[in-house]
């Protein structure tokens, strides 16, 4: 139901999303409250019945540990990447490592990359 509602709104509620989770995460460690992510859907319009939310809320922390991380939501929102992006990424991937050392250090990405 929540993917639905979701690819009603288009990819500005998502990306909204994703900016107001970031500045809500007060320490910075990538994790959502059950409050903070029910509030953040009351913000963007979101909101759903009570039931549906909880039954979001259990498939979301299915660790039981009354957080989420950030990335596993929107992965379980978004599922996985197709192969064309995935392709695309790993190429981007392979460039930014051009020393192959299975990671790239921000120093690197400065210099293949400019956000103007």
């Amino acid at each position: 139901i929540f993917r639905e509602i979701l690819s009603k709104r288009g990819v500005q509620v998502i990306t909204g999303l994703g900016k107001y989770f970031r500045q809500i995460d007060e320490n910075r460690n990538g994790f959502l409250s059950k409050a903070a992510l029910k509030e953040a859907l009351k913000v963007f319009r979101l909101e759903m019945p009570e039931g549906d939310f909880e039954s979001l809320w259990l498939i979301l922390d299915d660790s039981k540990s009354d957080k989420v991380d950030y990335g596993e939501f929107t992965h379980a929102i978004f599922g996985e990447m197709n192969e064309y992006r995935k392709t695309f990424v790993r190429k981007a991937y392979m460039k930014l490592d051009f020393n192959k050392t299975g990671s790239v250090p921000m120093v690197d990405v400065r210099k293949c990359y400019c956000a103007k």
